[in-house]
């Protein structure tokens, strides 16, 4: 590979990495950020749905304005706001300032996110391109794994301000490698009809694969925002531990990846879409009741393990027999899906965990856990929908298979 590809691709994993860095380093800031603000639970997740609100209202516009206005020219503009809005997060005086910032991250994450995967053709010949969306993907599975760890450390070493502050000089680092050594954009391609973009929501498949997929969602974000309460407050965990704990979700689920997609090649994405759900209800309901650190381990690692096999299976199921000119439509719309399953995860299940432990800043370990199991009780329940919606579907299919 020559020095100008392996810099395009530095960049772009880089995107990428910073991207989904920006999801995970901040909740383990919350018990941190409610001390720091004298906030409640409810005032201090809008630092966590703020960056998913702004990366959702622009996530599917992005790549079309990155077609129009050019893709290295977007991203340049991605990253350094991005840059920009870190420095602003770490800067920041009060909790409006903090959550506006915020807000500015994730737009500019949102278009990193878009033009990183709209850049591979640019960058790499179509023999590659398959393994580049690897790359791509590991990155992102790296950068969640990667927030809980890094920010336990930063937290514990330099406070809360380094958890975004950590973010200017590696943005600013992709944006010197984007400027350097992505290609020239190339004449702007002209506006195109969103008509098909909404008549592909007519098909009930799909649109049944991508509520399963924002309710799965829903699920485990639940752990990213729940989990460090319950590890700081009800296990007594310092920053530092808290967030290796809190590691293990997104490294189970980059270990279990490829293998949950040989097995849905070999046994069938329905029958694996029932067994991910499946396996995730077993950890869900195993966090109803965990009590201290290994039971919640274990639970965790059931329910990642779970996800992982049911991602791997529906996003297989929903793309299987999509036409080639609407691949990257509908892939838009499961990063869309995911994207609100993690804000009703962070608003609607976090609603639960507060409702449960009212003065989550003075509340006792009991307390706590008590918000644990009641979080996990209500997203069984949602697992458990997914699952009768996954039924419906597979009964549907199968009718259809045996008409043809």
């Amino acid at each position: 590979m020559s020095p100008s590809p392996r810099g395009s691709l530095i960049s772009l994993s880089l995107s990428m990495l910073l991207a989904s860095l920006g999801t995970s380093i901040a909740n383990v800031g919350l018990p941190s950020l409610a001390q720091a603000f004298d906030a409640s639970f409810h005032a201090v997740q809008w630092v966590v749905l703020a960056y998913l609100l702004a990366i959702t209202a622009v996530i599917v516009s992005a790549g079309r304005l990155g077609d129009r206005l050019g893709r290295r020219r977007l991203l340049l503009g991605g990253l350094l706001l991005f840059s920009l809005a870190c420095g602003l997060c770490g800067a920041a005086a009060t909790l409006d300032m903090l959550i506006a910032a915020r807000i500015l991250q994730g737009l500019g994450a949102a278009v990193m996110m878009a033009m990183a995967l709209g850049m591979v053709g640019d960058t790499v010949t179509k023999e590659r391109t398959g393994r580049v969306m690897g790359l791509l993907g590991t990155m992102s599975a790296v950068g969640t794994a990667m927030g809980p760890s890094v920010g336990g450390v930063l937290l514990s070493l330099l406070g809360w301000r380094a958890l975004f502050l950590v973010g200017v000089p590696l943005g600013l680092l992709a944006a010197a490698l984007a400027w350097r050594f992505l290609p020239v954009d190339r004449h702007p391609a002209p506006a195109s009809s969103g008509h098909r973009f909404w008549a592909l929501l007519k098909d009930p498949p799909l649109r049944t694969g991508l509520a399963m997929s924002a309710l799965v969602a829903a699920v485990i974000m639940a752990t990213f925002v729940v989990g460090p309460f319950y590890l700081s407050r009800g296990l007594g965990l310092d920053p530092a531990w808290m967030g290796l704990t809190m590691a293990v979700g997104p490294c189970v689920a980059a270990v279990t990846g490829i293998p949950a997609g040989r097995l849905t090649d070999r046994l069938g994405s329905q029958r694996m879409t029932c067994g991910g759900l499946g396996i995730l209800l077993c950890g869900a309901l195993w966090l109803t009741v965990a009590s201290g650190l290994l039971s919640y381990l274990g639970a965790l690692i059931v329910l990642t393990a779970g996800y992982s096999l049911f991602q791997a299976a529906n996003t297989t199921a929903v793309m299987r027999d999509v036409e080639a000119t609407r691949r990257g439509t509908v892939s838009g719309l499961l990063n869309l899906s995911r994207n609100l399953g993690l804000i009703v995860g962070a608003s609607a299940l976090g609603a639960v965990f507060a409702w449960a432990t009212p003065d989550v800043t003075h509340a006792t370990a009991q307390s706590v856990a008590n918000g644990l199991h009641a979080t996990f009780g209500a997203a069984s329940g949602l697992i458990l929908l997914a699952a009768v919606m996954a039924w419906g579907r597979n009964h549907a299919v199968n009718g259809l298979h045996h008409l043809r």
